[in-house]
């Protein structure tokens, strides 16, 4: 079982930055891929980032590649997004995901989520 708490979400201006944290329960979290997702109103979540149980690949939708950074700190069970140079159409609720099981891949089907945490930018 994984709990999952984010946290660093607000309000900033377009072209501005946020770094978001997930922070994990767990004793095996070191074991398990690691994503963002993100979901604006009116729209389906949508993947933005992952990376694996060992920080050695991560993954960006195109939308954010370049200006997101998904980093992993596992002696600190926290993952966390680097979003700069941020843009009013980022905008959404920001969702950390672990996989289902230690190894798994990152889907956004499956595994553990937490509550969210709203990123708005204005324009």
């Amino acid at each position: 079982q994984v709990q999952l708490v984010e946290s660093g979400g607000g309000l900033v201006q377009a072209g501005g930055s946020l770094k978001l944290s997930c922070a994990a329960s767990g004793r095996t979290f070191s074991r398990y891929a690691m994503g963002w997702f993100r979901q604006a109103p009116g729209k389906e979540r949508e993947f933005v980032a992952a990376i694996t149980w060992s920080g050695g690949s991560t993954y960006y939708a195109d939308s954010v590649k370049g200006r997101f950074t998904i980093s992993r700190d596992n002696d600190k069970n926290t993952v966390y997004l680097q979003m700069n140079s941020l843009k009013p159409e980022d905008t959404a609720v920001y969702y950390c995901n672990a996989a289902p099981a230690p190894g798994a891949t990152i889907t956004g089907t499956m595994g553990y989520w937490g509550q969210g945490t709203q990123v708005t930018v204005s324009s």
